[in-house]
Formats: C-alpha cells, structure tokens, sequence
C-alpha cells in the first residue's frame, strides 16, 4: 500500500544555509531543492533550520516543477545555543513529530521518530586519522558510529565509501544505498579571455596556472602536490601553482612547505573562491591537479570536467570511481607520481594535446551520470520504500 499524501516528512537543513558552502553544505543545499518539488507534491515538507536561511530552498537546481501550494513545505526556524541536534530538535520533535526525518549533512538528533534516513559522506578520519585534530576525529567517530546505528537506512555518497561504512561498522549491506552527488550545473567551459583575466586579476594570478579549489588541509595532500609541481619548473618556469579554498586544520604548515621548498613565489592561495567566479578560473587553468589522499565523493573532479579542463586526480577512495575515463590517475603517496603527471599533461598540451583532449571529452561524458536530480529522484524513492506500512 503506497504512503499517503498526509505524510510529513522532516529534513534538517540546518547545513544549508551557507553563503560560502563547501562540501556537505552544497550537498545539502543542492539536494534539498532537487527534492522540494518532487516531495511536497506529495507530502508535506518539513525543513528544520537553526537560524533564517540568507537565501531560499525554493528553487530546485533541476528536474520537474510542481503546482502544489506553498503549504505543502512548513519552514521551521529554532533556534538555539548549544547542543541543537539532540536538545532543540529533538523537543521539537516531540512536540511535533514528522513521520520521517531525513538528516542530509549531520547527525540524527537523540529523539527521533521511528523512520529515519541518514547520508553518511566519508570515513577519511579512519584511513588517514593524522589529517584531523584529535577532537574532530573522536567527533566523527562517535557521530557516524550513532547515525550508522540508529538509523533506519543510509545513503552513501560512492560504492567506496558504502563499501567503507560496511567493513568499518558492521552494518548490513541492505541497510545502505548509494546515491551519486550531483554538480553545480551552471558550472561551463568559460571562453571569454575577459572573463578569465577579470577572475585572474580578482585572485591576483599571473600567467599560466595549475590549480587545485578545496579546503588548504593534509587530507587533500597539498605538501606532495608542491613538492611534485617544485620538480616541474625546471621544464614550465613561467607556471604558478595555485592552491585556492580556505584555509583548515594544519593548513599554515602548508603554506609554510612552499617556503622551505624555495618556491613561495610559485605558490599562490588565493582562499575562497566565489561561485560566480569559480568557472572562470577552473576554464583558464592549464590544468586541474587533486591529489587528495581520501575522498568519499569529490566535488571538485566534477568540476574540473564541468569545464573543461584536463584533470589530473588520486588512484585512492572514491576518486577513480567518480572520475570514470576523464581524468589522469595518479599514485597520492609518490610525489615522483604526481610530478610525472603534472609532466605528461604538460607537455603533452605542448605538442598538440591528444591526451588532454581525449580526457576532457571522456570528462564531459562522464557527467553525465551526476546531476542533483537523478539524486533526488534516487531519494524520493528510498523515502517512499521506508514510509510503506
């Protein structure tokens, strides 16, 4: 017997509301406005916030429209200072309980209700535990071990990291379901040389530019890329590497590696990057290097394919599986590896760019399999099998 229309279903979407998102927070943003329309044709929407979002959920990134009145999606704004998961939310779901609560980019609050869907984006504070502050590991240790626990399914963001949480927590393989990330799409090739030199001029970048976009910490193992990029400006002088995202956790010993290895003045972080400004200055790299020791998806390899631009990307995790053929695979633990890479990217642009051009157009193909609405319609789908009597 299908769920009824009277269904309430509850999202926290206390992560959406980022104006300078990274990681779960766009995947929270992304997915709650993919899911939106298809939802409240059917169900009453339940969006649970800490605070005023500075921007609405209304719009979804894509997929299809709905004429279902407003009333069908209740924002609730609740406050609170400390503890809000598991004191504030957890009262107002006593108070007014959904009959599913799905958790996109945190954890399940202590009280909840009998259905409830969790995603569980990585376990990289397990295979590289060195990269976290010691409270933020014990943190997501507890915090992923209690969402895989109690909570009624989980979404993965890749057959690696699904494969990850089974061996790591014991959890039944049916309890789990993969569901692919999607992309920003307003993310294109940028050919309007003005448009790159404005971004150029903006984030003060001379000249050809190698460029990795994520956040400045060990996991995403910036100190071999410099070190692989310091053995190639003997044959590219004229080439800068530029780091750009905000700065984490270790993230001034890093930029302190450029120092030691003479080539500080090679090295540019730039720091956030605006969205609006993010295509531009992807299109104009000669090309995209992510060496990241771990990653349960990646958002950035997407990115780099989005437009058009040669990646070069880790042999580890979840990163071969998203990539696909569109990208140029590398060892992360061998700086010889990676500079080898840089190289044959380089020169192979240098005469003629078969490589890099067969990469770009396998890239393109291979986005294909992403978008935020293939995800929602993948999680509207496990939210429908879950509210079966």
């Amino acid at each position: 017997m299908p769920p009824t229309s009277s269904s309430i279903i509850g999202i926290d979407a206390s992560r959406a509301v980022s104006a300078a998102p990274t990681g779960t927070e766009a995947y929270s943003t992304h997915l709650i406005r993919a899911l939106r329309p298809r939802l409240a044709s059917t169900h009453t929407l339940r969006l649970y916030y800490r605070e005023m979002p500075p921007f609405a959920l209304d719009t979804p990134v894509s997929g299809p429209q709905t004429a279902r009145s407003e009333a069908a999606v209740e924002t609730r704004v609740i406050p609170f200072p400390r503890l809000w998961t598991h004191l504030r939310l957890s009262w107002e779901i006593v108070r007014h309980p959904p009959d599913l609560l799905f958790v996109p980019a945190h954890v399940l609050p202590v009280v909840r209700p009998r259905r409830t869907l969790v995603t569980v984006h990585d376990l990289g504070y397990r295979r590289f535990p060195e990269a976290y502050p010691a409270s933020q590991r014990r943190y997501l240790e507890l915090s992923t071990r209690w969402n895989v626990r109690v909570a009624t399914h989980i979404l993965a963001d890749s057959e690696a990291t699904r494969d990850a949480v089974i061996e790591a927590y014991d959890v039944p393989a049916q309890k789990l379901t993969v569901v692919y990330p999607g992309y920003e799409p307003d993310l294109k090739p940028v050919r309007d040389r003005n448009e790159i030199e404005r971004v150029h001029r903006r984030y003060s970048i001379p000249g050809d530019y190698v460029l990795f976009i994520g956040r400045i910490q060990p996991r995403k193992n910036l100190t071999r890329l410099i070190e692989a990029f310091s053995r190639v400006l003997a044959d590219h002088p004229n080439l800068t590497l530029v780091l750009a995202g905000p700065t984490g956790w270790l993230g001034d010993p890093i930029q302190a590696g450029a120092t030691t290895l003479g080539v500080a003045d090679k090295v540019i972080f730039p720091g956030y990057v605006a969205p609006e400004d993010k295509a531009a200055l992807i299109s104009g790299a000669r090309l995209f290097a992510y060496p990241s020791l771990y990653e349960g998806f990646g958002f950035p390899v997407l990115e780099a394919q989005a437009c058009g631009t040669p990646l070069l990307t880790s042999t580890t995790s979840s990163l071969p599986e998203v990539t696909g053929e569109g990208g140029l695979l590398v060892d992360p633990l061998n700086v010889e590896a990676i500079a080898d890479g840089l190289r044959r990217l380089l020169d192979d642009q240098a005469r003629g760019g078969r490589l890099c051009a067969r990469l770009v157009t396998q890239g393109f193909e291979n986005l294909a399999r992403f978008s935020w609405d293939i995800a929602a319609r993948q999680v509207q789908t496990v939210i429908t099998a879950l509210l079966e009597p």
